[in-house]
């Protein structure tokens, strides 16, 4: 029988946890347990030295446990097992104490007893750990990214430059995403669609991309290296190898001018058959199915006006939507964000014709709009401008209207949306550059401007006139009319305590930028987890920005937070980097801390297999199966199983009663 030989190491973390926590206290209580032969403290136990006096102890005294007593195991969990295989001891021989946020950062007293406790209750559970085996699995040597606005764009640019196969699916009709509607960028002022088009463009020629527009991920199986990828394709009722993108059949439609403009956030009309914009890639036409006539209907006419107009022969209303499976290595999620609506927000007053959101704003102001790039309101230029920033951002939870309920409507966003300062920056000077004699006033909470170039745009925009008057977050914007008949609204809100009234012939909202309807329906099918915030969730906020908790998927862009086109930018090529890490290897390592059956006590209920959220279990001969590679190791399973035969490696039922008795002794 092995003789248990454990090592103890607790690290002060700067004054992090020896500020509450008697290190050496906890040292000397270590040096009692059942089992431990050496019990150190150290000023930063990650760090080499640190690492190092593990090292040499496992080596010179023969340990075959190492316990840590430091920070969370989120953050250097790894770097303590790489330490430990290193020295030649199984890495998964090791257990770790979390004494800073158990501990130092939450207790003002008895920190110490705590952290004797939790020692305690490391020790004991290390005296029965087992030795555990990674496996190796193989890679398809191809990679998905879902979501094609600037961030999956670049993603799948920077993947397919180094040599691998990848499937970009873009749910519209075209690739571009909102970075394609606006005007131009912040704070250098170039036109976002001569920046853009080229890549989408490149997207599109590229040897090594397959575009899959107008497409929607429904299904994905699998684990890292190996993920079979269902993809349904929407039917156009357009031949997209006969279409040249001629606009013919646009004109010859019945409903031209007759629909909303999504592109356009329905500031202008379109037919029933269209191309979001005329840089759009693919450039093939596409059936509205919910405005076209023909197929709402079964009639348009004598025959569908676009069939007879199409020389190309490319409209066929028989086509239907088809489904592909792909097999790829490694996926990278870039969806995106929404703009908030901001009817849930009715004190701003979006119902009035004189208020826009941002992104309206944007569609006016550019050249391509529908006014062409000139800004009218109720047929004029507008003289008094407001734009009101943080529109369903840094919203505080709780906050109380007169009834007693929360004010507003709709959920609380206490994030910052961070490109709402700098967008309504930029829009200020474009009604100064465009208007020159309109008065520009921007009612603010906090002015922030913490990029490149930022805080000199922001003095440039003063200079040119733009009066910035603050508003206390706390403090409500309300935006009335006066008259039905009134073609100005009044903001009132305050201001250095006192209360104010803006008259204005254009209000511009800088409304928050928030996840996307859809979010949740893909994170189900992706098996990866959310925040808070709605927002995709990274593996570790610091050390593994672009990963999620389910190996071989990553996310780049605002699907995980907001930020800019530059941040977007800089995460889609290092989530690119991080997707293609596995490919260029051949095959990756799967963490061996996964559920195992005993086959003497499976009773084959399939309770277990109803509960696992990764699909990691299949019912065999009339006995569970797990699939190792599947297998996240989340207990799941474990809990529900009523015949106790599901236990998970590292996690045993006697692993961990034994740290439940070292905490009460």
């Amino acid at each position: 029988m092995e003789t248990i030989r454990t090592g103890v190491y607790i690290c002060h973390c700067g004054v992090n946890i020896a500020a509450a926590v008697d290190v050496k206290a906890v040292a000397e209580f270590a040096e009692g347990l059942p089992s431990v032969v050496i019990a150190r403290d150290y000023q930063y136990m990650c760090s080499d030295p640190g690492q190092e006096l593990i090292k040499s102890d496992i080596k010179n005294l023969g340990l075959n446990r190492v316990v840590v007593a430091s920070c969370s195991p989120r953050m250097h969990e790894p770097t303590f097992r790489n330490a430990c295989a290193d020295a030649g001891l199984n890495p998964y021989c090791f257990e770790m104490a979390n004494i800073r946020e158990q501990c130092a950062w939450v207790h003002h007293k008895g920190a110490t007893e705590k952290a004797k406790d939790l020692v305690a209750s490391a020790v004991a559970k290390a005296a029965l750990l087992e030795p555990l085996e990674r496996k190796k699995v193989g890679v398809i040597p191809r990679a998905l990214v879902i979501g094609g606005g600037v961030a999956g764009i670049y993603t799948a640019l920077e993947i397919a430059d180094k040599g691998f196969e990848t499937y970009l699916v873009e749910k519209e009709p075209s690739i571009g995403g909102h970075m394609a509607q606006l005007d131009k960028t912040f704070p250098t002022l170039d036109c976002s669609a001569c920046i853009l088009t080229p890549k989408m463009v490149e997207v599109a020629r590229h040897k090594n991309i397959q575009l899959l527009s107008y497409s929607e991920v429904k299904e994905i199986n699998g684990y890292i290296g190996n993920y079979k990828v269902k993809i349904r394709k929407k039917p156009r009722y357009v031949d997209e190898d006969k279409c040249t993108g001629c606009g013919e059949c646009a004109n010859a439609c019945l409903l031209r001018g007759r629909v909303p403009n999504e592109f356009d956030t329905g500031l202008a009309k379109r037919a029933a058959i269209y191309v979001p914009f005329p840089q759009a890639v693919p450039l093939v036409y596409t059936v509205d199915p919910d405005r076209c006539i023909y197929i709402t209907k079964g009639k348009c006419g004598k025959s569908p006006a676009c069939i007879e107009a199409c020389s190309a022969n490319a409209i066929d209303f028989d086509r239907k939507g088809e489904e592909l499976e792909v097999e790829v290595g490694t996926i990278v999620v870039a969806t995106g964000y929404e703009m908030l609506d901001p009817a849930e927000r009715p004190e701003y007053g979006y119902k009035y014709a004189e208020v826009l959101t941002g992104l309206e704003f944007e569609r006016l102001s550019v050249a391509s709009g529908p006014t062409g790039g000139q800004i009218i309101i109720n047929g004029k230029e507008p003289k008094d401008v407001v734009f009101i920033s943080c529109v369903g951002s840094r919203e505080r939870r709780g906050e109380k209207g007169e009834g007693g309920g929360e004010k507003g409507e709709g959920a609380r966003n206490e994030y910052c949306s961070r490109v709402c300062c700098m967008y309504i920056a930029k829009q200020a000077h474009l009604v100064s550059e465009k208007i020159p004699d309109a008065r520009v006033r921007i009612l603010y909470n906090d002015m922030r401007a913490y990029g490149k170039g930022f805080e000199e745009f922001y003095n440039r925009v003063v200079a040119e006139g733009a009066e910035y008057i603050r508003k206390e977050l706390e403090d409500e914007v309300e935006v009335i009319k006066r008259s039905e008949d009134d073609d100005k609204v009044v903001i009132r809100t305050i201001s250095k305590g006192e209360k104010i009234e803006l008259e204005a012939d254009l209000v511009v909202l800088a409304n928050a930028l928030v996840p996307r309807k859809d979010a949740d329906e893909l994170a189900k099918i992706l098996k990866i987890t959310k925040s808070g915030d709605g927002f995709y969730l990274e593996a570790h906020p610091k050390l593994r920005p672009l990963d999620t908790f389910t190996d071989g998927i990553f996310i780049a862009g605002c699907c995980q937070s907001p930020k800019d086109i530059p941040d977007s930018v800089a995460q889609a090529v290092g989530a690119a980097i991080r997707a293609s890490i596995p490919l260029m290897q051949g095959e990756v390592e799967v963490e061996p801390i996964v559920a195992f059956v005993n086959e003497g006590l499976c009773v084959g209920c399939g309770t277990c297999e109803a509960v696992c959220p990764f699909d990691a279990l299949s019912l065999e001969a009339g006995v569970m199966h797990v699939n190792e590679v599947v297998c996240k190791g989340c207990g799941s399973c474990g809990s529900a199983c009523p015949s106790g035969a599901i236990t998970m490696r590292h996690f045993k039922d006697e692993q961990i009663y034994a740290q439940i008795d070292g905490l009460l002794s």
